[in-house]
C-alpha cells in the first residue's frame, strides 16, 4: 500500500517501511530525537538495534511505514504489538517528522497508514505517549480518535526540563469504556 499525495509544495509517499528504509530511517529518528523535545531517546540506537527491530517488525507484519521525499525517509509511523499474551490485543504507537516536513499532511498520512495497518492486523487497542507541551501532535491524535487516558507527572526530564506525559489511547473494536 503506497499513498502518493502532494501538500504545502511537499511531494511524499508514505509506503510500508522495508530492509532499504532502515538507515534513512535510523537518520529520521535520530534527528528527531536530537531535537530532545519528542522522543524517549536523545539520539537513536546503534544501527545494528535499528536493524533489528525493523526486520522484527516486517517478519512479523506489524504496520509500519515510512514517508518518503526526495528520495530521503522524512517521517514514521509504526505500531509495535505488545509481546504478553494478556497485552497481545494492544499495540504501542511510535512516529515522528523530520522539522523541515511539519505542517505538510505527512504525520496524518503516516498515522492513517499505520492505524489501517493495526487494524488488519486485528489490533483491538493503540496506546501511546505524548508529551504534555506537544500541542501538534496531542491534535493529530485527538483529531483520529486518540483519547487521553491519563497524565504522569515529572515523568520526562531532559536539560532540566521536567514534562508531563499523556497517556492516549484509540480503541479500534469500539470496546472504549
Amino acid at each position: 500500500m503506497a499513498v502518493q499525495a502532494r501538500a504545502s509544495a511537499v511531494e511524499y509517499t508514505v509506503v510500508p517501511i522495508a530492509e532499504a528504509h532502515i538507515r534513512g530511517f535510523r537518520a529520521a529518528l535520530d534527528a528527531v530525537a536530537r531535537e530532545r523535545r519528542y522522543l524517549a531517546f536523545l539520539e537513536a540506537p546503534p544501527l545494528e538495534d535499528v536493524e533489528l527491530f525493523v526486520r522484527r517488525n516486517i517478519e512479523r507484519d506489524n504496520p509500519g511505514f515510512v514517508a518518503i521525499a526526495g528520495g530521503e525517509v522524512v517521517g514514521w509511523c509504526d505500531i509495535t504489538p505488545m509481546v504478553r499474551a494478556v497485552f497481545a490485543h494492544r499495540g504501542v504507537l511510535g512516529m515522528g517528522v523530520l522539522e523541515a516536513y511539519r505542517g505538510a499532511g505527512i504525520g496524518r498520512a503516516l498515522i492513517g497508514a499505520a492505524i489501517a495497518g493495526a487494524r488488519a492486523r486485528g489490533l483491538a487497542r493503540v496506546d501511546l505517549e505524548v508529551l504534555s507541551d506537544n500541542a501538534r501532535a496531542i491534535a493529530l491524535y485527538r483529531a483520529v480518535g486518540f483519547v487521553v487516558e491519563g497524565v504522569k507527572r515529572d515523568a520526562y526530564r531532559v536539560d532540566g526540563r521536567s514534562v508531563e506525559l499523556i497517556d492516549m489511547a484509540l480503541f479500534l473494536d469500539g470496546a472504549a469504556p
